[in-house]
């Protein structure tokens, strides 16, 4: 949108400027390059694959990258997606998955609210939750677990709550 406002400026800019010169003398009217003014739209596309394999990470560095986690961090992050969800963006806490991320059952209930890729717990979307006072959904405006479903949602929200409390958010307790 920028890239278009600063065009419309330019040519106007360019149209007063030939509107003058023709006023002010009878020989034909200068043509201006504006070729070395224009600035290339630029535009990022994340592509989601249409299916996902279980175990099958390849596809998430990009969408990672896009939503502000940095290259270095790629390793670890992957890592732990593997680990939370095997890939599978649409995994909810407790759920069996097939070879395709197809839902097959829930083995059981004791993490409902955990979401997507990074299984992101209620405790970062649900807006009472008194231990991060629902920082997802304050900051992002994602109140519900759908959302968090959507890979470029999940990892967006995952790479703030990082900002917040580091790595930690998704550190295995120790027994």
């Amino acid at each position: 949108m920028r890239t278009i406002i600063k065009i419309a400026t330019i040519l106007s800019v360019i149209t007063v400027f030939a509107l003058n010169a023709q006023a002010q003398s009878v020989e034909a009217p200068t043509v201006l390059d504006v070729t070395p003014y224009l600035i290339e739209p630029t535009t990022t596309t994340t592509i989601v694959p249409a299916t996902f394999k279980h175990g099958d990470c390849s596809w998430v560095a990009p969408i990672a990258l896009s939503v502000g986690w940095e290259k270095h961090q790629l390793p670890r992050l992957i890592n732990i997606i593997s680990r939370e969800s095997g890939c599978c963006p649409r995994r909810i806490g407790g759920s069996v998955v097939d070879k395709d991320c197809n839902f097959v059952k829930m083995a059981t209930m004791s993490h409902p609210s955990d979401s997507g890729l990074l299984q992101i717990n209620g405790v970062h979307w649900k807006q009472d939750h008194a231990q991060y006072a629902g920082l997802v959904c304050k900051q992002m405006k994602v109140c519900s677990q759908e959302p968090l479903l959507n890979p470029v949602t999940n990892l967006a929200a995952g790479r703030l709550i990082f900002d917040v409390v580091g790595w930690k958010a998704w550190t295995l307790s120790q027994p």
